[in-house]
């Protein structure tokens, strides 16, 4: 359900700067927020990867806020933010990232910069708010199939390395991780036709598994394709110098193609 609405904007947004915990829905929420929006820009909200918390992208914050509103949070169950109190899934994260908007961007425009999980979950929420949701970055976001591709790319009697990499990532696909997150396969559904840009990683990590790596890679690759389709104003690109980090291996290429989705969105 789109949840922004400039012609009725009633809810006025924390101009805070620095770290703070906030209440949503009872759960104390980590944030960090940082810069000045520009007259009718956005709020550009960082999202972290499964594993990981807002800190890790700090140093990406810090250079993105020199010319836009940045803000960073904590899921549930990573970082400094509380624990779920059970099994969460893309609808119950995504009305813990509504109740974060709600503080820091208030009725404004954001653009969601999500890497891998969080990527994942940026484009899962988007097509339900596209009157808030203005412009997405996916740096190397999870596939929205990746549990078929792990399935069907290895094999349920594999052994060694392979049938590791099978059973670890179904686990984690299944919530044994720190957010709880079922990670579902699903459709990729429009979000209006705003700007996204999809950059995947250049360097392929996954070639390393013995057997399956380059079956991976190319699945991997495929699904980078497939996350085009959420929007007629999408564009994807490859960050040659990158394994999965691309904000860490490449930050220059997550800085630019935020501030353009940024800008784009603002014009």
């Amino acid at each position: 359900m789109d949840d922004w609405d400039p012609l009725a904007s009633t809810k006025k947004p924390d101009g805070f700067s620095g770290t703070k915990k906030i209440d949503v829905d009872g759960k104390s929420v980590n944030v960090s927020c940082s810069g000045d929006a520009a007259k009718g820009g956005p709020v550009v909200v960082l999202m972290h990867g499964g594993g990981d918390g807002l800190g890790k992208m700090a140093a990406l914050q810090k250079t993105v806020s020199k010319n836009n509103r940045v803000c960073s949070y904590d899921r549930l169950g990573a970082g400094a933010s509380d624990k779920p109190a059970g099994p969460q899934s893309f609808d119950s994260t995504g009305k813990v990232l509504t109740g974060v908007l709600d503080q820091i961007a208030g009725d404004g425009p954001v653009v969601l910069a999500g890497h891998s999980l969080g990527g994942l979950i940026a484009a899962r929420y988007a097509p339900d708010h596209q009157k808030r949701v203005k412009g997405l970055v996916l740096l190397d976001a999870t596939p929205s199939t990746m549990v078929a591709d792990i399935t069907k790319t290895i094999p349920a009697n594999a052994k060694g390395p392979g049938g590791q990499v099978r059973a670890q990532n179904l686990a984690v696909f299944q919530g044994q991780n720190p957010e709880k997150l079922v990670i579902k396969d699903g459709e990729v559904r429009s979000a209006g036709n705003i700007p996204v840009e999809v950059i995947r990683h250049g360097k392929p990590y996954l070639a390393a598994i013995p057997q399956y790596g380059q079956q991976l890679e190319r699945a991997w690759s495929e699904g980078q394709r497939k996350w085009l389709a959420l929007s007629g104003g999408s564009k994807l690109s490859k960050a040659a110098k990158s394994g999965h980090y691309i904000y860490v291996d490449q930050p220059d290429v997550a800085v630019k193609a935020i501030e353009r989705v940024a800008s784009e969105t603002a014009a």
